[in-house]
């Protein structure tokens, strides 16, 4: 049974965004929803009637915000912009997030400012439930007036232009339109920028991101857990004694977890070979605590703009006035994403150096070189390792803060942008090669696991290990280990180990 999304403007979490997007939850819009918007939108013809100067209503905009346009353009106006602003490049945005884009920049309607007619409303509505989802690129937008390039294709599907995907297809807007048994609305005055007009994208992406950097956290602590069991590290560093004086929630959340993760292995009651162990290994409770801790700003700061209004103009109903300002301003979301970037660089970080700990006998003191008994003749995970470490570099790269550049648009009527939008698709690739830097310390951790034979590791990292050796056996001799990166990085991506551990010892903190 599909879940139900209530569209009030006031509530939407970003487990809502993802149950539309990737789940296929359908929206309903209360009566009271459709009344506000209703009422709002005859209050702008009233203001529209005793001769208000509106911006974007009744005037260009940007560069051309003092060039008044008579009230019979209005509605073409609308959708001229909507033609002009479509100026985005590069691929298509994936789908899904294409979907949770249009669901927010609807949430922002459904508050009742942004004067829109219900049923401009009511047709995306109708997409988002029948899957008619507009395409459109994924570059062109600053962060700053909205989104404007990228939310403006995705405006030409609901006049019947642009594309969408449809069934699995990107076919022309009014193709998909048809198809899905939608019919196109033609745009009222104020509709073009309304729909334009927003931080939308950037948080739709941020709002995924999210959801996937919490779950790949968990699964940080997962695989570092395993990893601690195989090379029988000193427990201390991971006690509720050492980590409670510093009470840091993160901190001792990640440390909870440990302790739990490699509870009962015959591996950790085996004589310790250091009095402490690596930086990489010892501080797993600091680390990823931190990245947990930052994360929780990150999805407070993501969530209260996924319920405001990103907008200009506003129009307030009950004063009838029309406000103009700067919501639209990706600032918060560009910061936050950055941060996010940051975070999970290091996190990946972390796991390429746990690897490291794997990998070298200096480290890790009795694990052949490479975790491969015929060194020289076979190479083992050697390369594997130079993949994480192209990645992890790449990560760093990608880290740089894109919030801290700004670049002069409009004849510098639009001076100050925030490039929020690059900030969060950085964040994502980041995501994205960290699932993959995980996946290898994963199958290193394994192969480690095979020199400790018959010896028995925490029931979690049992259970792990059967459903990574489903998938990838045993190196007994080198073989392409492409193929078995490609079968791994799923169980992190589509958080299968996540799934398996809780299986075992419940939800974790």
């Amino acid at each position: 049974m599909k879940k139900l999304i209530i569209m009030t403007g006031y509530d939407l979490t970003i487990e809502d965004v993802v149950a539309v997007a990737r789940e296929n939850a359908t929206i309903i819009v209360p009566k009271k929803v459709l009344q506000r918007i209703r009422d709002n939108w005859n209050a702008i013809a009233e203001m529209l009637e005793r001769g208000d100067v509106m911006y974007g209503l009744n005037t260009g905009i940007g560069g051309f915000g003092n060039v008044k346009i008579s009230k019979d353009k209005a509605g073409e106006l609308s959708t001229r912009m909507l033609r002009a602003h479509s100026s985005g490049y590069g691929n298509y945005v994936d789908e899904q997030t294409a979907k949770a884009t249009l669901l927010m920049r609807l949430n922002v309607f459904a508050k009742g400012y942004s004067g829109v007619r219900p049923e401009l409303l009511m047709t995306c509505i109708e997409m988002l439930n029948k899957n008619v989802i507009p395409a459109f690129y994924e570059k062109g937008s600053v962060g700053t007036s909205g989104d404007l390039a990228p939310l403006s294709q995705m405006g030409l599907v609901v006049i019947g232009e642009g594309n969408a995907y449809y069934k699995g297809k990107i076919l022309p807007g009014a193709e998909a339109m048809k198809q899905g048994g939608i019919k196109p609305v033609p745009l009222a005055y104020r509709e073009g920028l309304a729909i334009m007009n927003g931080s939308q994208f950037m948080t739709a992406i941020a709002a995924c991101n999210i959801y996937d950097a919490i779950r790949l956290i968990k699964q940080m602590e997962i695989v570092s857990a395993m990893t601690i069991d195989v090379l029988n590290c000193v427990e201390s560093a991971y006690s509720r004694q050492y980590n409670e004086v510093r009470p840091f929630k993160g901190q001792n959340a990640t440390a909870s977890n440990l302790r739990k993760l490699y509870a009962n292995s015959d591996l950790m009651k085996q004589p310790k070979k250091n009095v402490q162990n690596a930086y990489s290994l010892r501080s797993v409770p600091q680390v990823a605590g931190a990245n947990r801790d930052a994360l929780d700003y990150i999805r407070t700061i993501t969530e209260i703009e996924m319920n405001a209004v990103a907008d200009n103009p506003l129009f307030f109903t009950k004063e009838k006035v029309c406000r103009t300002g700067a919501n639209f301003h990706g600032a918060p979301i560009g910061y936050s994403q950055d941060l996010l970037g940051i975070i999970i660089t290091d996190l990946g970080s972390m796991a390429e150096r746990q690897t490291n700990n794997l990998m070298d006998p200096a480290c890790s003191k009795d694990l052949p070189a490479f975790l491969v008994q015929s060194a020289g003749l076979d190479s083992g995970l050697m390369i594997s390792q130079y993949t994480q470490a192209a990645l992890v570099s790449e990560n760093k790269i990608l880290a740089s803060p894109a919030s801290v550049d700004s670049i002069p648009v409009s004849g510098n009527q639009e001076d100050h942008v925030s490039f929020g939008t690059i900030a969060a698709r950085k964040a994502r690739e980041i995501i994205r090669n960290t699932e993959a830097v995980i996946a290898i310390q994963l199958l290193a951790v394994c192969q480690a696991y095979e020199f400790r034979k018959p010896l028995k590791p925490s029931p979690v990292f049992q259970a792990v290990y059967t459903m990574v050796r489903s998938l990838s056996p045993a190196i007994t001799e080198d073989r392409a280990f492409y193929k078995d990166i490609e079968q791994v990085v799923p169980l992190i991506r589509q958080y299968r180990v996540l799934a398996e551990a809780e299986k075992i010892i419940g939800t974790l903190l």
